[in-house]
C-alpha cells in the first residue's frame, strides 16, 4: 500500500551520492521533490537552524543525510531539533542515513526514533561508489587505495540498491520502526575490491594498507578539518574490529531481489568512464 503523493519530499543532501539518486527516483514517480542544499532555493544547512523551516513548507516526508558524518558531535542535537520542526509543521515521516557498525551515529538514530513521527534508519555498509565517486576516486585512477584498513572484510553496497530502499521507505507503508542494515551480497577485503576493480577497468590498482596515522596525516595535508579527520580514523577503527564482516538480507527483503555484487558495480563504473582522467578531475 502506498501513501499519499500529493506532499513534497525533503531531500536533504539532495545533489549528493544517495541524495540526487532519491530524488531522481521519486522524480520518476511523479513525488514532489524540494532538494535541500545550500545552494538550493530555498536553502537549507545544517549549519543554519533559519534555514530549515522555509525547506520544509508543504513537507510531508524527508530524507535526512547529514555532512559531513553523522557521528560528528553536534549532529544528534540538530537532527533532534529539526525533527520537532518537521513535526510541528506537518511532516509525517522522516528516513535517516546512517553507517552500518558506526557506534558514533547512535544519539542521531534516537533523535529521529523518539521524534514522534514514522521513522526508518538505513544504516549502510560502506558505499561500492566510493570507489568511483568518493573520496578514493582519484586514488584509483592513480592505481591505488591506500586506506588503514588492515585484512578488515566488508559487504560493500551499491548505492542504487540503497537509493531504491530509501525510496521505498518513503513512499510505501509498512516501514515504519524499522532499521535496516543494508549490505552487499558478499563480504571483500578490500585486496578483493581492488582487484575486481582491476579487471574491470583492465588497469591495475593495489592496495595499500597504511597506518592511522599517515592516513590522518595525508587527510591533514588535504585540509581536511581535524573533527572530521577523527571521525574518518573512527570509521576505519571500527570497520577493522569486524563487527560488519557479515552480511544481511535486508535489501532482498524490501525490495524483493538480491543487492547488485561488487563485480558488476565495478565493470558498470569502468564501462561509464569513472575512472577517466576527465571524469575524475569534475
Amino acid at each position: 500500500m502506498t501513501t499519499e503523493s500529493a506532499q513534497t519530499t525533503l531531500v536533504v543532501g539532495g545533489t549528493g551520492t544517495t541524495g540526487r539518486r532519491v530524488a531522481a527516483r521519486l522524480t520518476a514517480l511523479g513525488r514532489p521533490v524540494q532538494i535541500g542544499t545550500r545552494s538550493s532555493s530555498p536553502r537549507f544547512d545544517w549549519d543554519d537552524a533559519d534555514t530549515w523551516a522555509p525547506a520544509l513548507d508543504g513537507v510531508g516526508a524527508a530524507y535526512l543525510t547529514y555532512a559531513p558524518d553523522l557521528g560528528m558531535p553536534e549532529a544528534a542535537d540538530r537532527i533532534r531539533r529539526f525533527a520537532e520542526l518537521a513535526r510541528s509543521t506537518g511532516a509525517h515521516r522522516l528516513v535517516l542515513l546512517a553507517g552500518r557498525g558506526q557506534h558514533g551515529h547512535a544519539p542521531a538514530e534516537r533523535a529521529v526514533q523518539e521524534s514522534g513521527l514514522e521513522w526508518t534508519v538505513v544504516r549502510s555498509a560502506w558505499f561500492a561508489q566510493n570507489f568511483s565517486e568518493g573520496f578514493l576516486a582519484g586514488l584509483v585512477a592513480d592505481g591505488t587505495v591506500p586506506v588503514p584498513a588492515g585484512d578488515a572484510l566488508e559487504p560493500f553496497l551499491d548505492v542504487d540498491d540503497l537509493a531504491d530502499v530509501v525510496v521505498t521507505a518513503l513512499t510505501e507503508d509498512g516501514h515504519d520502526g524499522e532499521v535496516y542494515e543494508l549490505t552487499g551480497p558478499r563480504l571483500l577485503g578490500f585486496a578483493d575490491a581492488a582487484a575486481e576493480i582491476s579487471r574491470a577497468r583492465d588497469a591495475h590498482v593495489a592496495y595499500l594498507p597504511i597506518a592511522e596515522a599517515e592516513f590522518a596525516a595525508a587527510l591533514t595535508a588535504d585540509g581536511t578539518p581535524a573533527s572530521l579527520t577523527d571521525v574518518l580514523c573512527e570509521v576505519f577503527a571500527e570497520l577493522r574490529e569486524g563487527d560488519n564482516a557479515g552480511t544481511t538480507d535486508d535489501v532482498e527483503r524490501v525490495l524483493g531481489r538480491p543487492p547488485r555484487d561488487f563485480a558488476a558495480f565495478a565493470a558498470a563504473a569502468a564501462a561509464g568512464g569513472a575512472w577517466s582522467s576527465a571524469a575524475v578531475r569534475s
